[in-house]
């Protein structure tokens, strides 16, 4: 198994900045990247307000938290400092993660393991963008990365045995429950959870229930700790779609065509708590 010390993460958004912190505050040197210098700044600000919250409940220590505070940061994916570790938690685009991982196969040191927060996207195909496909592995946090334990570790066909062991040690030393799931789409979680979704939004556009209505269903009845509406609006209904367009398209069935209303929402750009506006508002 090769050690771990330097994480380098593309990506600053929500999943990017919450497994740059949850790296932080388990010991490794972390480098946060996102081209938008105003999304760093963002990141920055979440980051402080989460481990200021955490140190004051005594869940971390005012040295993770410092730490926390001190990840490096930068625009420019050209200037690939020496990592062991890439984690791409950039947008859920396939051509968008093809292309980044195509430029850090060729940044990377050889040794460099290159894995992608992807939610649904092929393991198989990422790596088959590479020169090492071998070392190319999914390491799948949850939102919100900081508080959730599970991480879905994803070999694609190519992926080592060595490169697969490194990344489930690595989720274990950040306090997380690693999970090996097969490269499928959509693999365990958001093949079982995104159709559940889109199937809570098919019910609203049908008129069956109102969305509060809903939700209270799955949650009194269910016992689920969020409606899927909410969880929706949570996630990020543009990740919704997206995963359901990839559930389509790789499945070929269509129990996992994405519900019109989900289309009209993204649409008009009401994609959750990121925008402000989704089943639900937020301020």
């Amino acid at each position: 198994m090769e050690e771990i010390r330097k994480i380098f993460i593309v990506g600053a958004g929500t999943m990017g900045s919450g497994i740059a912190q949850t790296a932080a505050v388990s010991g490794y040197q972390v480098t946060l990247m996102d081209v938008i210098p105003e999304q760093i700044e963002r990141a920055q600000l979440v980051i402080a307000k989460s481990v200021e919250k955490l140190a004051s409940k005594e869940k971390i220590s005012s040295v993770q938290k410092e730490a926390a505070l001190l990840i490096d940061t930068t625009t420019d994916l050209q200037q690939l400092p020496e990592t062991d570790l890439v984690i791409e938690a950039a947008t859920e685009n396939p051509q968008l993660k093809f292309k980044i991982f195509e430029d850090l196969d060729k940044r990377a040191h050889p040794e460099t393991i290159l894995a992608s927060n992807t939610s649904s996207i092929s393991l198989t195909k990422l790596g088959a963008s590479t020169q090492r496909p071998e070392k190319v592995v999914g390491m799948h946090f949850f939102n919100p990365v900081p508080l959730m334990r599970l991480v879905e570790v994803i070999r694609g066909l190519q992926t080592s045995d060595e490169t697969t062991e490194t990344v489930i040690e690595l989720a274990r030393q950040m306090g997380k429950v690693p999970v090996e799931a097969k490269d499928s789409p959509g693999f365990i979680s958001n093949r079982i959870l995104c159709p559940m979704i889109n199937e809570a939004i098919f019910t609203l556009q049908e008129g069956i229930g109102t969305a509060e209505a809903i939700d209270e269903v799955m949650k009194l009845g269910m016992n689920h700790p969020m409606g899927p509406l909410a969880l929706g609006d949570l996630i990020g209904l543009d990740v919704i779609l997206s995963i359901m367009e990839v559930l389509h398209r790789d499945l070929g069935e269509d129990k996992y065509r994405p519900c019109p209303l989900l289309h009209q929402m993204v649409d008009a750009g009401y994609l959750g708590r990121k925008s402000g506006k989704g089943f639900y508002e937020y301020k």
